[in-house]
Parts: C-alpha cells; structure tokens; sequence
C-alpha cells in the first residue's frame, strides 16, 4: 500500500465516521450558536466595543472557539481506536507512523473545515458581509490554527487509555486557550500582566487574524499572526509525529 493510498484511506475513513454521526454535527454547531445568538445579542443589548455591536464582535472568536474545541477534543478518537483494535491495526500495517498521524490530522481538520463552513452561512443573519477574499483567508486562518490544534489533541491522545481521562486533560488545556484567546473580549487595553498570557496563546493569533479579516479590525497585524500561526501548526505536526512514533501498538 503506498502512503499516499494510506493517507487518503486514513482520511476517508474518519470524514465517513463523521458523516454517519449527524448527533455529533448537530451538538458541535449548536453550542456556537447559542453563544453567538444568545449571549452575543444578550450582552449586544446593552454594550458595544469599538462602534459594533458585541454579537458580531463576537462573530470571530466563535468561528475560532467552534476550530479549537472541534479540533482539540478530535483527540478523543484515538483513545477509542485503541480500545477497538482499529489503531492497533493500522500501526502494525506497512504505514509510517508520519502517514498515520497525518491521516488523522487531516480527518480532525475536515470535521473542524465543515462546522466553520456551518458557522460562515450565519453570518448574513448578523448583517456581516463575508466576499471571496475574505473567505480565503477565513479558511487559511482556520487551517492553520486546525492543524496546530488537532495535533495537540492527536499527542495528547496518543498517550491516554480512557476517554474519561482524555476529557479530563483536554480541559485543562482547552478552557485557558479560550477564555485567553481574545475570543470574548478586547486585547488592546488589556493590564500588561494578563496581557503576556493572551499573547502567549496562539489561539489568540487565530481569533485576531479572523477578527481581522472579517471585521477589519484586529489588534496585531495579519501577517504576523500567520506567521506566528503557521510556526505553531508546524511545531505541533513535528512533536506529534514523534509522539505517534513512541506510540506502541498495543
């Protein structure tokens, strides 16, 4: 079998477990809109920050929330391959480990590149105009923060035995990349304390290159979250194929 057979069979298999499961697309988009529509048109009500209304402030740092935890909890599936063999299979099989991590990487990044896809067709609901330019740039943004974040969730599971603990750690990890991000509020007048932890995230460098782009007005100029993005992504990729060369096939 050659790799690129591998790696196309590897990705096939994880888009069709997706699309069989309609509960989980449902459950996945549903949470960012409730943030969008009810705690965004909530607080939208009454506050405003640099002349918009907090619902479409808000707009990008759901589309980067629904990436990260999309993303991040992917990681679970491999905890539940190991406990139906399938993992074992796979990595026993004539595949390198760098085509097995990759093709799991590219199925957690299609499953997060289809709930964004979701998430764009709401927003001329909220007034925002979204053109062609603006789309490409959504989808590399998302792209690049995907690819970082789905490898964090891939090493995280490729050392964990049970979901319960997956979700346990996942947490741990997920919750401080939000509330950091920039997602919810302003990075601009942050306290110079708070404000090195937000520009230590890299998540942040997702939420403002999107608020960028589609709202034009982000706070750190747009290539230099790409090219901080695009270090994360690759940093992320090369530890969790050496994460799945350790991984042990039983």
């Amino acid at each position: 079998m050659s790799e690129l057979l591998g790696l196309y069979a590897l990705w096939l298999r994880e888009v069709k477990v997706y699309s069989r499961e309609r509960s989980r697309i449902a459950s996945s988009v549903f949470t960012p809109i409730l943030w969008l529509f009810v705690f965004g048109k909530g607080l939208g009500a009454t506050i405003s920050i640099g002349g918009l209304a907090y619902d479409i402030f808000l707009y990008p740092g759901i589309i980067a929330m629904s990436t990260l935890f999309t993303s991040l909890f992917f990681g679970v599936y491999i905890v539940w391959d190991k406990r139906v063999d399938f993992l074992k299979e796979v990595l026993v099989s004539p595949l390198s480990r760098t085509t097995v991590f990759l093709g799991k990487v590219l199925g957690g990044m299609t499953d997060t590149i289809i709930q964004v896809t979701i998430l764009l067709l709401l927003a001329p609901f909220l007034g925002i105009s979204i053109g062609p330019r603006t789309i490409v740039l959504i989808y590399g943004t998302v792209f690049f923060l995907s690819l970082g974040i789905v490898s964090i969730g891939l090493i995280i599971g490729s050392v964990m035995e049970s979901p319960e603990g997956f979700g346990l750690v996942v947490s741990f990890v997920a919750y401080p990349l939000f509330f950091l991000s920039g997602a919810l509020f302003p990075i601009w007048n942050l306290p110079p304390w708070l404000r090195a932890f937000v520009m230590l995230d890299p998540v942040t460098y997702g939420v403002d290159a999107l608020r960028t782009v589609i709202l034009g007005g982000g706070a750190i100029p747009l290539e230099v979250s790409f090219a901080v993005l695009t270090a994360f992504s690759a940093a992320m990729v090369y530890i969790g194929t050496k994460a799945f060369e350790r991984m042990k096939a039983y």
